[in-house]
C-alpha cells in the first residue's frame, strides 16, 4: 500500500468525491439515490468501516455517503480544529456541500459522539441520529467519572494525551492499531482479520493522520480544564428532539455496556430505540454487518418521510 491518501480510495460500487466545506476539503464515498444518510466513522478507522452499510443503504433506496472525518483518510488534516464543535460543523457543512439541507446522521464511536452533538450544535441539519457504540455524550462523561470499569477501559484516552508518543506508535507499525482493534472487538465476531489490521494500520500511518486522530481525543482532556468542556456538557443537557437509534455491542471493550447501556433514553425526546447486539464488540458495522444493516434499515423505514426539496 502506498503511503499517501490515494491508498484509502478503495474500489467498490461507490463513487469517491471531494467536497469543500467551510474551507476544509473532505473525502466522501457515495452510492445510491434517495434521502441522504451521512455515515461518520470512529477511531482508528476511516470511511471504509461503512462499506457494508453503503451497499445495503443504496440497495434500499437511500443516498449513502461515508465521509472521512477531519484529519482522517483522504480528508484534509489541518493543524487545529479538532473539538467536537468543529466535528459537528464539519458534518453539517458536508451535508450542505452534498446539496442537501438535512440528513440522517449515523455515527460509530467518535462519529457517534459527533452525531449526538449535531442537533444541538447545528440545529436543523439532522433528521434523525443513529449512534453505534457511543451513548449520549453526557452519559459517556458520567460513566467515565463514576464507573471504575469504564475508567479502566478509558486508559487509551490517557495514553493519547501524551504528546508525540502515540503518534509514533501508530505510525511505525501495526501493533498499536491491532491492539485496539482486538481489545475492543468481540472474540467471536471474526474481526479484525489480518487484512483489516493492515488496512487500518496503513490508514493511520498516513502523514499527519495519527496526530489528527489523537487531537480529537486530546480536546476531550484539555477541554475539561477550560470553559469549553463544561459549556459543551451543559449545552447538550436538553434532549434531542429528533428520533434516535442506539446500537451497542454486548462485548464492547471500549464503551462498556454495563456502564452505559440503557442510559441515553432521557436525552431523546423525539423517539428512542436501543438494541444490544450479541457476539459483537465496539466495531459493530464490521463485526455484525448484516444485523446492523437490518436494524438500521428497519428504523429508517419508520422515520417520518424526508421533506422534498
Amino acid at each position: 500500500m502506498t503511503n499517501d491518501a490515494a491508498s484509502v480510495l478503495l474500489g467498490g460500487p461507490w463513487t469517491h468525491r471531494f467536497v469543500s466545506a467551510g474551507g476544509t476539503r473532505f473525502h466522501v464515498a457515495e452510492v445510491g439515490e434517495g434521502p441522504l444518510v451521512l455515515l461518520l466513522h470512529g477511531f482508528p478507522q476511516f470511511w471504509y468501516a461503512w462499506r457494508h452499510q453503503l451497499v445495503a443503504l443504496a440497495d434500499a433506496g437511500y443516498r449513502a455517503a461515508a465521509m472521512d472525518l477531519r484529519g482522517y483518510g483522504a480528508s484534509d488534516k489541518p493543524p487545529r480544529g479538532y473539538a467536537t464543535y468543529a466535528g459537528a460543523a464539519d458534518a453539517a457543512r458536508v451535508v450542505r456541500a452534498l446539496g442537501e439541507e438535512q440528513a440522517v446522521l449515523v455515527g460509530q464511536g467518535l462519529g457517534g459522539f459527533i452525531a449526538w452533538s449535531v442537533p444541538t450544535l447545528q440545529p436543523g441539519v439532522a433528521r434523525a441520529v443513529a449512534s453505534l457504540s457511543m451513548p449520549h455524550p453526557r452519559v459517556a462523561r458520567r460513566a467515565s467519572y463514576l464507573d471504575p470499569r469504564q475508567r479502566r477501559a478509558n486508559r487509551y484516552l490517557l495514553d493519547l494525551q501524551v504528546p508525540f508518543r502515540p503518534e509514533r506508535a501508530m505510525a511505525t507499525g501495526p501493533g498499536y492499531v491491532e491492539a485496539l482493534l482486538r481489545e475492543w472487538s468481540s472474540p467471536s465476531s471474526g474481526f479484525p482479520t489480518e487484512e483489516d489490521v493492515q488496512r487500518y494500520a496503513a490508514s493511520m500511518a498516513l502523514p499527519f493522520v495519527a496526530h489528527s486522530a489523537a487531537e480529537h481525543y486530546r480536546w476531550f482532556g484539555r477541554s475539561q480544564l477550560r470553559q469549553d468542556g463544561p459549556l459543551f456538557n451543559r449545552r447538550l443537557k436538553p434532549p434531542v428532539r429528533q428520533p434516535v437509534l442506539v446500537l451497542q455491542g454486548a462485548d464492547d471493550g471500549c464503551v462498556l455496556p454495563a456502564a452505559t447501556y440503557g442510559r441515553s433514553r432521557r436525552y431523546a425526546a423525539g423517539g428512542y430505540e436501543e438494541h444490544l447486539v450479541t457476539g459483537a464488540g465496539h466495531f459493530l458495522a464490521e463485526e455484525a454487518p448484516e444485523e446492523v444493516s437490518s436494524l438500521l434499515l428497519d428504523w429508517l423505514g419508520r422515520l417520518p418521510r424526508a421533506p422534498r426539496p
